[in-house]
């Protein structure tokens, strides 16, 4: 079967997970992205994790409906119409909001945004911004009566789309409305389709477009289309797309869609039916490009990912995937759709394989015509099939015309405009444009990401931008080339990360000592880069810092060392001591000082760098670095010059010792540190103990120190001693603000001990006394020492001012010490209010001096108090003096009743009753106590029936089973009844006392109570509550009394009491007919509605219940009410009585259990009893089901004349639906007559089929002309070896490129291979062959008849599927005819590889004639190797062909794995490919003229094409035992400026000539005096003579005549000095003339005087033009390393004779006369 251009597969199934089929539909499952699947079931909630293998977790959640946020793990929760969002992750819910209305409708529209569709409006809900849902437009009255499936929000969130279904006017059809609104316009559009969908997509040329796709189908017609337009633009005009019809089945004329999903990666839409048909839609082009019937099920719900649309079927819970067919999508459009240019397009826009062939034809058509830019835009929008190097060399061959942009130019810009250039475009773009000169545009291509990067890309731009190149490098992954960017940019700190976080190695070393001399400032970066790598220092640090050292270069070792040891590494303990003597020691003491402050460092050796910090005078440092307590002393006696900061600093690295003894030691030494040693305590009187140090300052008397240190802890310190001491020194120094303070706020101290030190200190002012005994409780010692003193006036003090709540303990200890009434009484009179009652009540109490209180309490009441201890104790006094105590309990509304209730209990029972009753229910259980105490019975019953609680009269009535009856519930019982409620005129209160009676389990004295009430005649006889409560207590006390109260009363709930008696409790069904059959009668009933209710409920008793249906059928007679019978049918029905069910339901003219009623009578088989049913239910109700049923009954008794008849006249059944059914049963003779009515051809010809009537059923094919139809008759046919009508369906189904796989099967299983091949023989002369035809019959041709494929292959060449064919002829091993296909085809690429790979289909001229048009590059490479291995002797020629197109260097490298010998034998090619100056090609080259000791080629060859590694041939040639390899050598290694290496060289082979051009080429001093002395040590005066000469303008002076002197040479070296001297002379002549000072005399002192200021610099080295002296001799530190710049010779004088006279400044100008003789 031919590949379809769609890939869908079922990747899960919910009900293997559990989910039940129930559930499993719209509202209840959904799918809002790819990663979850929520399903709501009926008692939990399934949540289905796609992303972690469809694992399902189940939360015991209620809920109407859930939906998962497409992005995060939050949920939605909807149950009626309250909304929840939980956070999975955090489990916390997020937002929670009751909408008020139900929902009909609601989805996730995007990551934050909820819709929710109710009747009249649709609203939205930002979670993460609105803490309710916002209303967003009010529905369109045309989507009133719709089923809302779908809703859609556009990207930019400005336009949506809400989509519904309605019964249309058609049967079975279902109409489509959607409702279009605008968010800024605040204006709707109603459209008439089902689906739709917004989507954005990229647009050539302008801003991405945002569309709207949709399904549009008029209502009432039966023409399907869909459109696609721009939404939302403002400037220009907007895209929009012809409507495109459907190509909707016959059979589906009343399908319609339920959902339409777009591919955002293909820009594919996918529109999926209710009958489960798939549409694929191009949205660009707004072509379908294919459909298919998936399976039978309503996909319901859908989401899409990039590449791929999720779906899942109704009920069965299949989740389809469905995605584009990449491989198949192009060869479907181009051999069924027949749109090349829709394929040209898809491909593309896509990248798609398939219109390679295609894409090439067009190019050329276009290319042909002249049309540049078509040409071009045709190239770009193809793939990356023509991005070729033969295509641009087609655009450059073109000639540009006058006034227009080259060809390759618009090809070029065409590319960046569409895309990104590829590796070959990039570099050929590069080319001109850097010539020209414009290196800000590869600048800007690169930023925009245009250009592919490549070294040679990188390679061309390096000489114009070392940063851009560097950028290319990067790109590229070039690691070498980069790292030369970097040294050619100075960026040497990037150079280590860069090869680290790559893996490039490299030799840091080399680098690093050319480096230190040329940029001292690029080696420490390096270095630091190489020591601070990942995975270690790249280099060895104590060398390296060496290095820098040995240079004089302190500031640069400091540097290196310090990012060099940041790990802190114990085993550098010597380098940390090395960089902090270096600084020390070196004159840069702030350094080392830094470097210690900051802490990096802490394993060096403390106590020599503590030394060292001492002798530079850095005490605090020095400190910081001993630990011996007496080094320590010694640095201390300087404190005066530390700061106070770092001395209290300091203490804390001390152990506790050593702090107090270098605190001792302080203080010994004066005041002076006195204030210092109280900050140290006060910061570390934790650590060194309060004790200890008030210890300390005691031993040298230093109150006031101790007074300032406790101050200042006292309110943090826990310890006792310190809280004391400090009140005792405030109290020494006269703060007794502190002592009262302290005292009164402190929690530490010890109260006794403080107590007594305040006693016996006997203050003038007692406060700090006051404050300790008031907060310790000493308050009798307290008022005891202020009373023996007299110091009555603090007393009152105390307790009206400082703690007015102890004047109870102060009034009783004055009571104690016999204090005068008065006083007390005037104390409590000022104290007022303040002063707490009950425990003054209580104390006085105690003491028997209540009455005394009297005049106080009354005071207080006076005052409007209402504290009840006031009241409690007034009441007290008033009922032990009788002052009218009952007037006081009745009328007081502030007192505690149980308080003076139980005070009254011995005194008067009478009035602890009032008391109690007084309390409201509070003392409840005292009351009952004390009156059945007390026989106060009567009281006790009329407060229950007054107090109406069911709860207190539980506590009096209730008893356990097993206990007695007592005499007080008996007699309360009696007063009840004989003489409380009797009184009672309150309904309510005698409600409450039956209830009591009933909670009590009093059933008989319950009923005798409301049978005296109700049937003995009371005002409550006709109470409806009380005759119900009698009759409920009876059906529950007493049964055999209920039907005789029925009849006696008259005025009870009929309806509830007869509920009660039928309840599972009770079953008193025979009362509850007799309460419903009374009650059915007019004269208790008087309306209508209400008498026939009774009466169905009476039979439901009878059928529900007694379950006798005869006898329910007697009363339904006696009725003859419909409603009975309906009753009485719905029981039939219930218990399995079809027939007589149908007789109720006749006789109740019912239709409304039709359903069920159809079902039992199909499963009871009662067809000719259902059809009067069915025909009496049509009189009202018009539903297709009733007319199937009849028609399908009909069928099944076989009256088929009736059948007929009725599907004729009208109807509203699913004559589609009825015949199937009894398609499937084998009623063929029956569906026949249906599909005959509906004009359902194809099952027609079926039903034919299984009648065995094929010609017939041809006939009923030609009618339907369906495929699938013709396809089934086909096959029928030939089973029952009809060929001839066999070929005559077979002939229309081949027709159909889908189908002929099937056709082709068929045939083959049944062996008819004759049949077969003729059948499509005959095909070829159809007026619509395709190319599936041709194609196939080239397949049969080879397995079958293969002499015909090669003539069938090229008569049908164009008609034929190139690719099948070639793979059926490769199966049947026919190469040549597949070769001859592929070459034809333009598949080089194929053809060569056949060739390759089959030997006996090899051809010379056809293998050159085809692998030079190869699309893939490797293939170019594997036949190198094939020619190599199998015809070497035709490998030039093949290089001849391949030298344009080919990779040189790669081919280089595939020669070298080959072997010696393929480099010999591609000598030839390697030499017409050296002009490209490659490094491979140069190497191997150079290799092979090494071989064949071809020393000028060699030369020649180096001259011309420098590009390889010169320095490894030189260093190859350097040992070579020819005399002029080596000379190779030294010249490559001068070429490379490696100098001394080239002049050794020379010099061992005695070149001389050669060592004297390098050094003078090398302009080197020291290369030139080292090649100077070699001569005069070799004794070579002539090459001597030489050097000076050619290398005149390098040597000094100085070491030409040592040398000469030395050596004897003075012959040889005049000739030089001769031009020297003339040289100089030359030079100062000019110099004069040039800087010839004015002949006035003030010039000259005025530069005498200049000279005289510059001699007073501090001996600082000046500029050269203040004098040529020597430089001054730095000091060095005895056994410390020099530190000096670089200069003369420490310790060497000045030569004789130079010594300036008259102490002169050394740096002065020698005087005239002084410079010694020559």
């Amino acid at each position: 079967m031919a590949a379809i251009p769609v890939a869908f597969n079922e990747v899960l199934n919910l009900q293997q997970l559990g989910v039940p089929e129930a559930s499993i539909k719209l509202g209840s499952t959904s799918m809002s992205s790819s990663r979850w699947i929520v399903s709501v079931e009926p008692s939990q909630l399934t949540l289905i994790d796609l992303q972690n293998g469809a694992q399902a977790t189940r939360r015991p959640m209620k809920a109407e409906a859930a939906i998962m946020n497409p992005d995060v793990n939050i949920l939605a929760l909807r149950s009626g119409t309250a909304v929840q969002l939980f956070n999975l992750d955090t489990k916390q819910k997020v937002k929670s909001h009751n909408l008020g209305a139900v929902p009909r409708f609601w989805k996730w529209a995007n990551a934050k945004t909820i819709v929710i569709v109710t009747d009249t409006n649709v609203m939205h809900w930002d979670y993460e911004t609105q803490e309710a849902p916002v209303v967003m437009f009010d529905r369109h009255a045309n989507l009133s009566n719709s089923q809302i499936i779908n809703y859609q929000l556009s990207p930019d969130g400005k336009w949506c789309l809400i989509g519904g279904i309605a019964p249309g006017g058609e049967p079975g059809k279902v109409n489509g409305n959607m409702q279009l609104y605008s968010v800024e316009k605040k204006v709707s559009q109603v459209l008439q389709g089902h689906a739709g969908a917004f989507t954005t997509i990229k647009v050539a040329g302008r801003e991405d477009a945002q569309l709207l796709v949709f399904h549009d189908r008029k209502h009432g017609q039966n023409e399907n289309k869909i459109f696609i337009m721009e939404v939302g633009r403002k400037e220009g005009a907007p895209m929009r797309l012809p409507p495109a019809n459907m190509p909707v089945p016959p059979d589906a004329a009343n399908d319609f869609p339920v959902s339409l999903t777009h591919d955002s990666q293909t820009d594919i839409a996918f529109l999926l039916s209710k009958m489960g048909y798939l549409y694929m839609i191009d949205v660009h082009s707004g072509k379908f490009l294919y459909r298919a019937r998936i399976g039978n099920e309503t996909v319901f719900t859908t989401c899409s990912m990039p590449g791929t649309v999720f779906g899942i079927t109704v009920r069965t819970g299949k989740v389809f995937r469905f995605q584009l067919n990449s491989a198949a999508a192009v060869p479907f459009i181009v051999n069924t759709l027949r749109d090349n240019a829709f394929a040209i397009s898809l491909a593309g826009r896509l990248n798609l394989p398939g219109a390679e062939n295609l894409l090439a034809q067009e190019f050329e058509r276009v290319i042909a015509t002249g049309d540049v830019v078509a040409a071009a835009k045709l190239v770009a929008s193809g793939g990356a099939s023509l991005r070729t190097p033969a295509t641009i060399q087609r655009f450059q061959q073109i000639p540009a015309e006058p006034g227009k942009p080259q060809p390759v130019f618009q090809y070029f810009s065409t590319l960046l405009e569409s895309g990104k250039l590829n590796e070959y475009e990039s570099i050929e773009l590069a080319k001109p444009v850097l010539q020209q000169g414009r290196p800000q545009l590869m600048e800007r291509w690169l930023k925009d990401d245009k250009l592919t990067c490549s070294e040679q890309l990188g390679d061309l731009i390096q000489p114009v931008d070392a940063g851009m190149a560097l950028s290319v490098f990067l790109r590229c992954e070039c690691h070498a080339k980069a790292i030369q960017c970097f040294v050619q940019r100075g960026e040497y700190d990037k150079i280590v990360p860069y090869s680290s976080s790559v893996g490039y190695k490299m030799d840091y070393s080399a680098m690093l000592n050319q480096l230190l001399f040329s940029n001292p400032a690029g080696a420490l970066d390096l270095a630091k880069g190489l020591v601070s790598a990942e995975g270690g220092p790249l280099i060895d640090i104590r060398a390296t810092a060496e290095a820098f050292l040995s240079s004089n270069r302190i500031q640069e070792t400091t540097a290196f060392l310090l990012e060099a040891l940041k790990d802190n590494d114990p085993n550098h303990a010597y380098l940390q001591t090395k960089v902090l003597e270096i600084n020390l020691a070196g004159g840069f003491p702030q350094v080392a000082d830094a470097i210690m402050q900051q802490g990096l460092l802490t394993h060096y050796d403390r106590p020599h760098v503590g030394k060292m910090c001492e002798k530079a005078n850095m005490w605090q440092r020095a400190a910081e670095h001993y630990t011996d307590i007496a080094d320590i002393k010694r640095v201390f006696k300087n404190s005066h010059q530390m700061s106070p900061e770092f001395v209290v600093s300091f203490f804390g690295k001390l152990n506790q010792e050593q702090c107090l003894m270098l605190l001792k030691d302080m203080l010994s030494r004066g005041p002076s540190n006195m204030q210092v040693c109280v900050e140290v305590a006060k910061k570390y009187h934790e650590e060194l103990g309060g004790k200890e140090l008030i210890a300390v300052f005691e031993s040298f008397k230093a109150t006031e120190g101790l007074y300032y240190f406790l101050g200042a802890v006292v309110n943090t310190s826990e310890e006792p001693v310190v809280h004391f001491k400090y009140i005792q020194c405030s109290c020494m120094l006269g703060q007794f603000k502190e002592a009262e303070r302290v005292c009164r706020d402190s929690t530490i101290y010890e109260p006794e001990e403080v107590k007594n030190y305040l006693k016996n200190a006997r203050l003038p002012d007692p406060r700090p006394l006051i404050h300790v005994c008031d907060r310790f409780d000493f308050v009798d010692e307290l008022t005891e020492y202020l009373y023996q003193n007299s110091l009555y006036n603090y007393i009152e003090v105390y307790v009206t001012k400082v703690s007015p709540t102890k004047t109870p303990q102060v009034v009783g200890k004055l009571f104690d010490l016999g204090a005068n009434e008065d006083f007390v009484k005037k104390i409590l009179m000022s104290v007022g209010s303040a002063c707490p009652v009950d425990e003054m009540v209580e104390i006085a109490e105690t003491r028997n001096r209540l009455r005394m209180l009297q005049q106080w309490l009354e005071a207080r009441v006076a005052t409007g108090s209402t504290e009840v201890g006031t009241h409690n104790a007034l009441g007290k006094i008033y009922i032990t003096l009788n002052k009218d105590p009952k007037s006081f309990l009745l009328n007081n509304m502030f007192y505690d009743p149980k308080v003076l209730g139980l005070y009254c209990e011995s005194l008067d029972p009478s009035l602890a009753f009032v008391a109690y009753k007084k309390g409201n229910g509070e003392c409840d259980d005292d009351l009952i106590k004390i009156a059945q105490g007390h026989g106060l019975y009567r009281d006790l019953a009329k407060y229950l029936v007054e107090r109406q609680d069911l709860e207190l009269w539980a506590k009096v009535l209730n008893k356990d089973d097993d206990e007695a009856e007592s005499v007080d519930r008996r007699q309360l019982i009696d007063q009840v009844v004989e003489w409380a409620l009797p009184e009672s005129n309150s309904a309510d209160e005698v409600s409450c006392t039956v209830k009591a009676f009933m909670a009590a389990d009093l059933p008989g004295e319950l009923i005798s109570l409301l049978e005296r009430i109700v049937l003995q005649g009371s005002d409550f006889s006709d109470n409806r509550n009380l005759q119900n409560l009698l009759i409920l207590t009876a059906i529950r006390a007493d049964p055999s009394r209920v039907s005789g109260y029925i009849d006696e009363i008259d005025n009870f709930d009929a309806k509830d009491i007869a509920l009660i008696c039928v309840s599972e409790s009770h079953m008193l069904y025979e009362e509850a007919f007799s309460i419903y059959t009374k009650f059915s009668k007019p004269e208790f009933t008087a309306d209508k509605d209400d008498q026939l209710e009774m009466q169905v409920l009476a039979i439901g008793v009878l059928v529900d219940y007694l379950k006798e249906l005869d006898r329910a059928k007697t009363y339904a007679q006696q009725c003859d009410e419909k409603a009975v019978w309906s009753k009485l049918g719905k029981a039939q029905l219930e218990e399995k009585m079809p027939a007589e069910a149908i007789e109720s339901f006749i006789a109740a003219e019912d239709p409304s259990e039709y359903v069920t009623v159809c079902a039992e009578a199909n499963e009871a088989e009662i067809w000719t009893e259902l059809i009067p049913y069915l025909k009496m239910a049509r009189k009202s109700i018009q539903e297709n089901v009733l007319d199937t049923e009849l028609i399908y009954s009909y069928a099944k008794i076989n009256d088929l004349t009736e059948m007929e008849i009725f599907v004729n006249g009208p109807t509203v059944a699913n004559i589609q639906a009825i015949g199937d059914r009894c398609f499937n049963e084998g009623l063929y003779n029956a569906a026949k007559i249906l599909f005959v009515n509906i004009n359902n051809n194809s099952k027609l010809a079926l039903c034919h089929i299984h009648l065995e009537e094929y010609r017939d059923a041809v006939s009923a094919a030609q009618k339907a002309n369906n495929v699938s139809t013709w396809k089934q008759v086909c096959f029928a046919c030939l089973r029952a070896d009809e060929f001839r009508l066999a070929g005559i369906a077979g002939l229309e189904v081949i027709k159909y490129p889908d189908h002929l796989d099937d056709v082709v099967t068929f045939y083959s299983d049944l062996g008819h291979f004759d049949h077969l091949v003729s059948l499509f023989e005959q095909g070829l002369g159809l007026e619509d062959a395709h190319i599936g035809i041709f194609t196939e019959l080239g397949v049969l041709y080879t397995k079958h008849v293969p002499e015909k494929v090669m003539e069938h292959c090229k008569v049908f060449f164009s008609k034929i599927n190139v690719g099948k064919v070639v793979k059926a002829c490769e199966r049947a091993r026919l190469y040549q005819p597949a070769v001859y296909l592929y070459m034809t085809d333009k598949q080089h690429d194929n053809a060569v590889k056949v060739m390759m790979d089959r030997a006996p289909a090899f051809n010379h001229d056809l293998f050159l004639d085809s692998v030079s048009k190869v699309r893939n590059q490797e293939i170019l490479y594997k036949s190198i190797g094939f020619y190599i291995a199998t015809h070497p002797t035709k490998f030039t020629r093949l290089m001849e062909v391949l030298e344009d197109i080919v990779d040189h260097s790669r081919v280089v490298n595939q020669l070298r794995r080959t072997g010696d010998f393929a480099l010999q034998l591609a000598q030839s090619y390697l030499k017409n490919v050296q002009k490209n100056n490659l490094s491979p090609v140069n190497e191997a080259l150079n290799e092979l003229y090494i071989e064949d000791e071809d020393y000028e080629s060699l030369r020649k060859s180096i001259d011309d094409f420098k590009n390889f590694n010169m320095i490894e041939l030189a260093s190859k040639l350097s040992t070579h035992e020819l005399l002029e390899f080596r000379r190779i050598s030294a010249y490559v290694y001068r070429c490379n400026k490696k100098w001394k290496l080239s002049i050794e060289l020379s010099k061992k082979d005695r070149m001389y000539k050669d060592a004297i051009d390098t050094a003078d080429e090398s302009e080197d001093v020291d290369i030139i005096d080292s090649l100077l002395r070699f001569f005069c040590e070799t004794s070579e005066k002539e090459c001597f003579a030489a050097t000076l000469y050619t290398c005149f303008s390098h040597i000094s002076p100085d070491v030409a005549l040592e040398l000469a002197w030395l050596n004897g040479y003075h012959n040889f070296v005049m000739p030089y000095f001769i031009q020297n001297l003339r040289q100089t002379h030359m030079r100062l002549k000019a110099l004069e003339e040039r800087t010839a000072p004015p002949k006035e005399q003030d010039n000259k002192d005025e530069m005498a005087g200049t000279y005289a200021q510059l001699g007073g610099l501090n001996n600082g080295v000046l500029m050269i033009e203040n004098g040529g002296g020597y430089a001054p001799t730095p000091t060095s530190y005895a056994g410390q390393p020099d530190m000096s710049g670089f200069g003369v010779a420490q310790g060497i004088p000045p030569p004789m004779g130079m010594m300036p006279p008259n102490g002169m400044p050394p740096n002065g100008m020698p005087a005239p006369g002084m410079m010694p003789a020559m």
